[in-house]
């Protein structure tokens, strides 16, 4: 398995540092995907969204690569030149390296989502990281880099568990301040109206492109957030960081497991 300290080249490329961050308000999610409530701010450990008065906002899109439905919102991106963040699972990047590949190509950033989508709080920290290193792994074999941040599946991870990953790992834990519930599957312009009426400065909005319906929200959502002045950066760079897809990346000449 690939190290993420080996693999990192030039400083300032991990998200590691001492920016305070003040989570922001959430949207309450009653169901299976919620906000912990133990948020850590006094490092960079767990994020919730930007610290900025400037009209920027992250759009965030969990689950895939879907071989239908990520295309399809490729190109409604790609359209508006508007760049994303993708938290992919790793079995899925595994299936559609491709898709992976044109995400980095057209500008997008990849974060970690784990390997088959666990609840992580019923895993022990070596496991945890099994998940973490092995979807690494794949997403470096697909596009030669590997991600900076990670998203718990389910928002489910404890303090210990994020300050761990974050010591062992250098990877804050990605959260959201805004959730349109896309997963319970309320409609395109439910999901759509969600989101352009949760959006906020700085705000991380949380969505899924294994949904035909998100998908289809996205033309929607995105022209309103455009109208309301709003404009897109991808995670690391609303949180002040360098560009994730210009990072440069190489193989340590004695890989270690």
């Amino acid at each position: 398995m690939l190290s993420r300290r080996n693999l990192i080249i030039g400083s300032g490329a991990t998200l590691a540092g001492g920016l305070v961050l003040t989570p922001g308000a959430a949207l309450s999610a009653s169901g299976t995907i919620a906000l912990p409530t133990d948020l850590e701010a006094e490092r960079m450990i767990t994020v919730t969204a930007a610290p900025t008065r400037a009209n920027l906002v992250a759009m965030t899109f969990d689950d895939g690569p879907h071989p239908t439905y990520t295309p399809a919102l490729l190109d409604i991106l790609k359209k508006r030149r508007i760049r994303a963040t993708f938290y992919v699972i790793g079995q899925n990047v595994a299936r559609y390296p491709d898709i992976v590949k044109r995400m980095v190509d057209e500008g997008h950033e990849i974060g970690n989502h784990t390997w088959r989508h666990p609840f992580l709080t019923k895993l022990g920290s070596k496991n945890v990281l099994r998940e973490l290193d092995r979807t690494s792994d794949a997403v470096y074999r697909a596009v030669q880099r590997i991600p900076v941040t990670m998203r718990p599946p389910y928002g489910a991870l404890s303090r210990k568990q994020r300050a761990m990953i974050h010591d062992e790992r250098e990877m804050p834990t990605i959260l959201w301040s805004v959730d349109p519930e896309d997963w319970r599957r309320p409609g395109s312009t439910v999901v759509a109206s969600r989101i352009v009426g949760g959006a906020r400065p700085g705000a991380i909005i949380l969505s899924h492109d294994i949904h035909g319906a998100t998908v289809k929200a996205m033309p929607a959502a995105l022209d309103g957030l455009i109208e309301k002045g709003y404009r897109f950066e991808t995670v690391s760079m609303i949180l002040g960081r360098r560009d994730w897809s210009k990072l440069r990346w190489r193989l340590p000449k004695l890989a270690q497991g």
